[in-house]
Order: C-alpha cells, then sequence, then structure tokens
C-alpha cells in the first residue's frame, strides 16, 4: 500500500526549468530598452535573483523590494541608467509567465500520478507569473488545487504558508502528504517544519550538506514511481 495520498509539487527548478524562462524574459527586457544582454550578466542576474528571493524567506525583505530591488542591483554594477525599473519588472514578470520548458517529462510524470495520488502546486512567486506558466504548460489541468504565495500572503518556508495549504487540502493526515522541490531552504525546510515527509530533487545528482535533511532524494523525478508504489 503506498504511504502517499498527496504530492505537493514546488515548481521553479522541479517542475518547470526555471532557468530557460529566466533567460528568454530578462534577454527580452533587455532588448526592449535597446541592449543585448550578456551571458555573464544573464548569470549575475541569476546570482542577485537567488539572493532576493533567500532573503524574503527569511524575511528580510518584502515581495515589492523583491520585484525591483534586483534590477536596481544590477542596473547599478553594469551602470545602466535612467531604466523605468517598475516597468522594465513587470515585463519581466510577464515574459517570465509566458514561456516554459519541462524537466524530466513532468507533466507525463503527473498525468502518470494523476489519480492515483491528489496533486497540488506549492510555489512562491506571482500569482500572474505562476498561473500563466502553469496554464501554458498543462500541469494546471493535473493538478487538484495550486498554491500560490501571493495568494496566500506569506512564502515558503514560512509555517503559516503550510498550514494554509493544509487547510484546504483533502489529506488530513500529515504522514500522508510529501513535498517534492529542488529547494533546501524553501521546500525541505517548509515541509519539516510544516511536519511532512520531504523530497529533494536534485537533478544533477549531487548531495550537499545542510541542517535539514530530507526524507528521499532523487535526481530523476521518475524515481517517484519507486517512492510512491506506482508501476
Amino acid at each position: 500500500m503506498n504511504q502517499f495520498t498527496t504530492i505537493l509539487w514546488d515548481v521553479d527548478g522541479t517542475l518547470l526549468d526555471f532557468l530557460y524562462s529566466q533567460k528568454y524574459a530578462i534577454t527580452k527586457c533587455f532588448r526592449s530598452i535597446g541592449r543585448e544582454i550578456t551571458e555573464e550578466q544573464i548569470q549575475r542576474y541569476s546570482k542577485i535573483n537567488d539572493g532576493y528571493w533567500k532573503r524574503l524567506e527569511l524575511g528580510e525583505v518584502t515581495k515589492e523590494q523583491l520585484f525591483t530591488g534586483r534590477f536596481v542591483e544590477l542596473f547599478h554594477e553594469y551602470r545602466i541608467e535612467n531604466i523605468d525599473v517598475e516597468a522594465f519588472a513587470q515585463e519581466y514578470q510577464e515574459a517570465l509567465g509566458s514561456v516554459f520548458s519541462y524537466l524530466d517529462d513532468s507533466l507525463e510524470v503527473c498525468r502518470t500520478l494523476q489519480g492515483r495520488v491528489r496533486q497540488y502546486v506549492v510555489t512562491n512567486g506571482a500569482t500572474a507569473t505562476q498561473r500563466g506558466r502553469l496554464e501554458l504548460s498543462g500541469l494546471a489541468a493535473v493538478m487538484d488545487d495550486l498554491f500560490i504565495s501571493e495568494e496566500v500572503g506569506v512564502p515558503k518556508p514560512y509555517r503559516a504558508f503550510f498550514d494554509y495549504v493544509m487547510a484546504h487540502i483533502e489529506e488530513k493526515d500529515k504522514s500522508r502528504i510529501l513535498i517534492v522541490g529542488d529547494s533546501i531552504s524553501s521546500d525541505i525546510k517548509g515541509g519539516i517544519q510544516a511536519g511532512i515527509a520531504t523530497c529533494w530533487y536534485r537533478p544533477e545528482g549531487t548531495a550537499k550538506d545542510s541542517v535539514y535533511r530530507p526524507d528521499y532524494e532523487i535526481s530523476d523525478l521518475h524515481a517517484l514511481f519507486d517512492i510512491l508504489g506506482v508501476l
């Protein structure tokens, strides 16, 4: 008998390739201001962006500060001036939500699990962006519900986010719920604090020291079938 009846899915870096969407969006927005972004600048932006999301998880910045602050920092470093940061940030979010790329045939994995377990999205980010990508990719159609931090009011890994999710899903036995995600600081930490089982998705297959130890580690989403007892 399968121990788990319910999966909470992270999106970016788990079901969808966030770096693919990010590169498309930042390239498009740079072109809109008459510039071509370099690979070095894309990598630097990615690092700045990651830093802001970590700070959001720790409560050091607000969502509004994140959405514009990462571009203010990038523009300052590369001496890019006279940019309407608010407009740039808005265009970026729209572009980010307009493209997607699957990881490990994630849609087929979720379709295979549909009807066998209940599946929910648990994701940080802007509602319009995340819903846009989930709808376009077809993932929204196979989920039982979508929980997005902007709608919930707090991000992962906060306990309040998971309390909200637990109050709105069918399964109430925490021992039968599994969260799957690529972020130790967001998904695994949040799952542990919420008292549910955790599965760390690491497609490159490398281990990483952390005080938060997942119950499972996988390098391919298909490995979930073994954990769930799905043939």
